[in-house]
């Protein structure tokens, strides 16, 4: 009788023990989960959200679709002066924006994803992990040989949630294309025409666009128009930081 009692005793403080082991396993497990949830609303609270809508100015000049870059304070998509990269020659030329927007070295990057005429808008969300942003816009004015419109290195990093600021965009020359306005060379409706070429028969330096001549001017040979003359800023950015 002592023995099957002892043997009930021994199986009961097992019993106990491995309860005990369980519940403390239950308690790590629990521990260890609400630590990964608080990681998880802290990531959550680090990020940051820009919404960045853009007017199209111009009078004639369709825009290609919106690049959008985040990147740190070094980078700078082109200075005036130097060789565009072949990102913005490919944006400038046809508006095509892959490359540019495929190098890793950016921290985020968006895209518009169709043309935007003259009066339209068009409104792109980037977002981020990271706080020490400085934004990239770029566009291409399809009805000319290698214009493009934008902005770079525009630091997003002091607006706070809810801040608005608004920025006008330039119009350069990616001294890529010669500016000849012959039939064939322009990709957009003006002419339809073949984009990106390798061969870089200008400058080879990004410049202040000198703007269009046009056979309203003069020029015979030319596909441009009067319509597609273009004067100050082509573009305008609203952001709002929305988190």
């Amino acid at each position: 009788m002592n023995s099957v009692r002892n043997s009930l005793a021994m199986q009961t403080k097992q019993l106990v023990l491995t309860k005990k082991k369980q519940a403390l396993k239950l308690v790590t497990v629990l521990a260890a989960s609400s630590f990964l949830m608080a990681c998880s609303d802290d990531d959550s609270v680090a990020k940051v959200g820009y919404e960045v809508e853009i007017i199209n100015l111009t009078h004639n000049q369709p825009f290609s679709p919106l690049a959008l870059r985040a990147d740190g304070a070094s980078f700078k998509a082109w200075e005036i002066g130097e060789s565009a990269s072949l990102g913005i020659e490919y944006i400038a030329e046809e508006g095509d924006n892959t490359e540019f927007l495929g190098r890793a070295s950016s921290k985020k990057s968006a895209s518009g994803t169709g043309v935007i005429g003259p009066g339209e808008t068009a409104v792109i969300d980037l977002g981020s992990k990271e706080t020490d942003l400085y934004l990239t816009a770029v566009t291409m004015l399809v009805n000319t040989n290698d214009a493009f419109a934008g902005v770079t290195g525009f630091d997003l990093s002091a607006l706070a949630i809810g801040d608005k600021t608004e920025v006008y965009l330039p119009i350069y020359d990616s001294g890529t294309e010669a500016n000849d306005e012959l039939a064939g060379t322009i990709p957009g409706p003006a002419d339809g025409g073949t984009g990106f070429d390798a061969e870089r028969n200008d400058v080879d330096y990004v410049a202040m666009h000198p703007g269009i001549v046009g056979m309203d001017d003069g020029y015979d040979d030319s596909v441009l128009d009067g319509s597609h003359k273009f004067d100050g800023p082509a573009a305008k950015l609203m952001i709002t930081r929305t988190k």
